[in-house]
């Protein structure tokens, strides 16, 4: 069973159209884990790998690619932008958590405030170097998958 280099769908062994999106599948081949997609141009301009990259910068990006008819077809730019929102989504909740510990840790004595604060640049910390690496991958055609956030986006992006 082959692939679709546009939309990712599965394309039956000999045919050369695509039944989802009409792209021409005559080199398609089914991608290695994990996959590195060929920058590949969209309709706008934007290769595939710059569109998903975009979609980190923040939430905005990400919901417009979900949304613009070139993009909405490629499961590439649709798994990273599904990726970034997850992530922002998961970065609040963890804030708002972060918040509320804060406030129960900071009836401790001099040693609670000191423990938030740790806690805080771990979040930090751990929230930008993730942010980067993501960006990284995804300007390199990678489909890297975060744990657990990164199941997610690959299931939407496959739907």
């Amino acid at each position: 069973m082959a692939f679709c280099s546009s939309c990712g769908g599965q394309v039956a062994d000999g045919v050369t159209v695509c039944p989802a999106c009409g792209h021409s599948t005559a080199t398609t081949a089914a991608p290695a884990a994990p996959a590195v997609i060929p920058a590949v141009q969209t309709g706008s301009g934007l290769t595939d790998n710059v569109a998903g990259m975009l979609a980190y910068l923040s939430i905005i990006p990400a919901i417009i690619f979900l949304v613009m008819e070139p993009y909405n077809r490629n499961r590439f730019i649709r798994f990273h932008s599904f990726q970034s929102i997850f992530f922002c989504v998961a970065s609040v909740v963890a804030w708002v958590a972060l918040v509320i510990i804060s406030k129960v840790l900071g009836i401790i004595p001099i040693l609670g405030p000191f423990i938030a604060i740790l806690l805080w640049i771990a979040l930090c910390l751990a929230s930008l170097i993730a942010w980067i690496i993501l960006l990284i991958k995804a300007s390199q055609g990678v489909m890297y998958k975060l744990p657990f956030i990164g199941d997610l986006a690959e299931k939407q992006a496959n739907a």
